[in-house]
């Protein structure tokens, strides 16, 4: 078995906390796990991006375009930025919540329409996109990450078990971050179950 994750964010999302986090899980169920991370400039919310690999026999954490199984994208741009990690067989769960660039914000670039966005991924993979952060906001705006990591189990797209993943974030975090990802993550597999995602 091998399973490949690519997370996609910007500076200050989580991205690489929670990339530890799944890895974590992995290794509690007896999985090798390899991770790679390339970072931007990411106190200015530049790119953030890990490669997550678990399986057997994994050995490297690098993964090939269009070889992913899953990504969690926590900003709707990185997501189109990263789309060549993703195939026929991917699925990328993507949080509605677009992090503007100065250059954005001034106009000198053009930030794409979430439907734009979700058009070009689903002409690549199967996509759902909602916004995770205005959930996570009512738990803490923190939790961003682990409430889709949440959502991507309850929704079977992940090959770990539940009380993995609450161990990963046992070791991960701090003990008092436990409680508001515990919550963080049961409320994504809450989602999975009752929500239909869109734009």
């Amino acid at each position: 078995m091998e399973f490949n994750i690519i997370i996609a964010g910007v500076g200050g999302q989580g991205g690489l906390t929670l990339s530890r986090i799944i890895g974590s899980a992995a290794m509690v169920e007896g999985y090798r796990v390899r991770i790679g991370e390339t970072l931007g400039m990411s106190q200015r919310y530049g790119s953030v991006l890990s490669y997550l690999r678990f399986g057997d026999s994994v050995y490297s954490p690098l993964i090939e375009e269009g070889k992913a199984n899953l990504m969690l994208a926590l900003e709707p741009v990185e997501a189109l930025r990263n789309a060549a990690f993703l195939g026929k067989g991917s699925y990328a769960i993507v949080n509605a919540y677009p992090i503007h660039t100065a250059t954005t914000l001034v106009g000198k670039e053009k930030y794409p329409s979430l439907e734009e966005i979700k058009e070009a991924l689903e002409k690549i993979c199967r996509v759902e996109m909602m916004n995770f952060q205005k959930e996570a906001d009512l738990i803490n705006p923190r939790t961003t990450g682990v409430l889709m990591l949440g959502y991507a189990q309850g929704k079977g797209l992940l090959p770990l078990k539940k009380e993995s993943i609450i161990e990963g974030i046992r070791l991960t975090l701090r003990e008092k971050l436990w409680e508001i990802n515990f919550k963080a993550f049961e409320r994504g597999r809450e989602l999975a179950k009752h929500v239909c995602c869109d734009v």
